[in-house]
C-alpha cells in the first residue's frame, strides 16, 4: 500500500512580530526567579523572613534553589527553540518532552494562584491549623512577584507552543472523537489507562480528604500552618486528576462522538503533566525536608505523591501512543 506523507506548510525564515513579542515576554518573565534564586544562593536574604525554615537547611535549599533555577531556564530555552527556524528540525521528543513539563509545572499554578487571591478574599487565608503563630515561610510580596512572572511565562510560552505545534503537527488532533479509527489506541494502551484511572482513585480520595480539612497524611508542622491557599490547592489537584483521567479514556476508548479531538488531546496533555510533575515535585520536596522532625511527611503522604506521580506518567504515555499512532491507523479504515 502506497503511503501519502503528510505534508509540512513552509514557514517564514524567522519569526513573526507576534512570535517575537511572546519570546521577549516569556524571557523577561523570567528574570524576577531567576533573579531571587540567585540572590538567595549567594547568600542574600531578600524576601526572606526572620525564623523561615529556609534558613535552617542552607545546603538543601542551594541546592533546591539550582534546580529551580535550571528548570525556570528551561522556558527561555524552549521560547528560543520555539521561534527560531532550526526548532522546527528539532526531534519531536527533544521539545514535546520539555514542553510537557514546563506545562504541568505552570499549569497549576496558572489556575490555582488566582483561585486563591478569591479564596482570601473570603477566607482572609487564615491558618485552619492548631498552631497559626509560625514563622512565615516568605514575605508576602515574594508569592505576588513570582505567581505573576510564572503566569506571564505560561501564557507566552504556551502560546508560542500551540502556534508551533498546529503547523508541525496540528493534523494529528484535526476531526472529531467520532471520525477516529479502530486502531488508534491498542489494547494495551487502553489497559494501561483503566489501570491508570483505578490507581488515581487513591491520591485523588488523599488529596480530597486534604482539601475538605482532613488531618491524615501531612507533616505535622504542615497541618498546623493550612490556610485558604492550601485548601484551594488541594482542591485543584483532585480536578487536575480528574480532567487527566477523564481525557485518557476518551482518547483510549474513542468516546464522545461529537467532541473535537483536540479537547481530550489537550486534558490528557496538560492535566498529565500537572499530575505527573507535581507528584513527582512534592515528593522531591518532602524527601528533601524529611529531616525536621515537624515536617517529616507520614507514610501516607509519600504514597500519595508517588502514586500521583506514576498516574500522570501513566497517562501521559497514552496520550503519547494515541498521538505517535493515529497517521499509521487513519489509513486503515475499520
Amino acid at each position: 500500500m502506497t503511503q501519502t506523507p503528510v505534508p509540512v506548510p513552509a514557514v517564514a525564515a524567522g519569526p513573526g512580530p507576534a512570535r517575537r513579542l511572546l519570546r521577549a515576554t516569556a524571557v523577561v518573565a523570567c528574570l524576577p526567579y531567576l533573579g531571587l534564586k540567585a540572590a538567595w544562593i549567594a547568600g542574600s536574604r531578600i524576601g526572606i523572613p526572620d525564623g523561615s525554615a529556609l534558613l535552617d537547611h542552607r545546603v538543601t535549599m542551594a541546592v533546591a534553589n539550582g534546580l529551580s533555577m535550571l528548570l525556570d531556564s528551561g522556558v527561555i530555552v524552549l521560547a528560543l527553540v520555539l521561534t527560531r527556524p532550526w526548532g522546527r528540525r528539532a526531534p519531536a521528543w527533544v521539545l514535546v518532552l520539555p514542553a510537557w513539563v514546563a506545562t504541568g509545572l505552570l499549569a497549576p499554578i496558572m489556575a490555582g494562584f488566582p483561585l486563591q487571591l478569591v479564596a482570601r478574599a473570603f477566607a482572609g487565608g487564615v491558618a485552619t491549623g492548631a498552631d497559626a503563630r509560625r514563622e512565615p515561610f516568605l514575605h508576602e510580596w515574594v508569592f505576588g512577584v513570582v505567581y505573576a512572572g510564572f503566569i506571564v511565562q505560561g501564557l507566552a510560552l504556551g502560546a508560542l507552543f500551540v502556534l508551533h505545534a498546529r503547523e508541525r503537527w496540528g493534523h494529528l488532533w484535526r476531526g472529531r472523537m467520532g471520525d477516529l479509527p479502530a486502531g488508534v489506541v491498542d489494547r494495551g494502551r487502553r489497559s494501561v489507562a483503566v489501570a491508570a484511572a483505578v490507581l488515581a482513585l487513591f491520591p485523588a480520595a488523599v488529596r480530597l480528604l486534604w482539601a475538605c480539612g482532613g488531618t491524615a497524611g501531612p507533616g505535622a508542622g504542615r497541618a498546623a500552618e493550612r490556610t485558604s491557599d492550601f485548601h484551594v490547592l488541594e482542591g485543584l489537584y483532585v480536578a487536575f486528576l480528574v480532567a487527566a483521567v477523564t481525557g485518557t479514556l476518551l482518547l483510549a476508548f474513542r468516546r464522545g462522538r461529537v467532541l473535537p479531538v483536540a479537547v481530550p488531546v489537550a486534558l490528557t496533555w496538560v492535566c498529565s503533566g500537572a499530575v505527573a510533575c507535581w507528584g513527582g515535585w512534592m515528593l522531591l520536596g518532602t524527601l528533601a525536608t524529611a529531616g525536621n522532625p515537624a515536617d517529616r511527611p507520614t507514610d501516607l503522604a509519600l504514597l500519595t505523591y508517588a502514586a500521583q506521580m506514576i498516574v500522570g506518567l501513566l497517562l501521559a504515555s497514552v496520550g503519547a501512543h494515541f498521538l505517535a499512532r493515529r497517521p499509521a491507523a487513519a489509513r486503515v479504515r475499520p
